[in-house]
């Protein structure tokens, strides 16, 4: 095969293309570092010279003071759970839904469509679904009211059957001629050439079970079924108060790291999620590029 050779207005062109990407994601970057930094600042510190990517004096007790909450452990145990669990569970839920939507000769799939939509538009309010989990369901301080309210999402059902969508045709007729039903056609033709989808709509479900937090508000009450983000918002609240108090209210002989703390918290609670992203980065590649080409 010739290889076209590239001018030098095209290499001028890319070079400057690849130099505006590397300073957007260095920009990008720079935030996370100045908290990741600010977190290992001593308070006193970070009050008189703001934050910097470096520490000027190095200090682990905004960590410490996260370390010391004594529901730190069962905290993040209960949002590994809800995470993972809830990840998977609603997977299965959205991509059964979402081939439904997606079988031409399936008869009520516009109608299956059109109601999956109207929940986007309108649903029962606070109140109503406050009294289906607790009076119906009887969710109330269980771990599962942290998962199954949230287990379909129906603007991920649309998208997922977006990706199902432009998957060919004949490749499910193929399967059916071979004596395939339904379920073997779903995860043996349709979910290994979705790779990207589910790995994009995966990443939406494992987000937003991780930052869940309102739930713990409502149907929570006891402290060993607090997410992180809950028990770190907590914790948050008492430091903020503790700050306001006089010095002999405490009986403290350093400064309460309050500032340290709020990024400490951050690094905490994002931390672990945002290392995902580089496993999953390809499949996004992948994903831009779903129907560009049709054979």
């Amino acid at each position: 095969m010739r290889k076209v050779r590239e001018s030098k207005g095209d290499r001028a062109l890319n070079t400057a293309f690849y130099l505006f990407i590397t300073l957007f994601s260095v920009f990008c970057l720079i935030p996370f570092l100045v908290v990741l930094g600010s977190s290992f600042t001593d308070e006193v510190t970070l009050v008189k010279e703001g934050y910097n990517i470096i520490p000027a004096r190095f200090s682990v007790a905004s960590y410490k003071m996260v370390a010391q909450a004594s529901d730190i452990l069962s905290a993040y145990k209960v949002t590994v759970f809800t995470t993972t669990v809830g990840t998977i569970l609603s997977m299965l839920l959205t991509c059964g839904v979402s081939y439904a939507m997606s079988v031409k000769k399936l008869a009520i799939r516009g109608g299956l469509a059109m109601f999956i939509y109207f929940t986007m538009l309108f649903n029962g309010g606070l109140v109503a679904n406050y009294l289906m989990i607790t009076k119906i369901l009887h969710l109330k301080n269980s771990i599962w009211v942290l998962i199954l309210p949230s287990m379909v999402n129906a603007y991920n059902c649309l998208l997922m059957r977006n990706f199902f969508n432009g998957v060919p045709a004949s490749l499910a007729e193929s399967a059916k001629i071979d004596g395939a039903n339904d379920i073997m056609i779903l995860f043996r033709i349709i979910l290994p050439v979705s790779t990207p989808g589910i790995a994009t709509i995966g990443l939406f479900y494992a987000l937003s079970y991780w930052n869940e937090w309102y739930k713990v508000l409502l149907y929570i009450s006891q402290e060993k079924l607090y997410t992180l983000q809950y028990l770190i918002m907590s914790i948050l609240r008492k430091v903020n108060y503790a700050s306001t108090l006089p010095a002999t209210a405490l009986n403290a002989q350093e400064t309460l790291p309050t500032y340290g703390f709020r990024m400490a918290a951050v690094v905490v609670t994002i931390g672990p999620i945002i290392f995902l992203y580089p496993f999953l980065q390809k499949y996004f590649v992948q994903g831009l590029t779903v129907g560009s080409v049709k054979g």
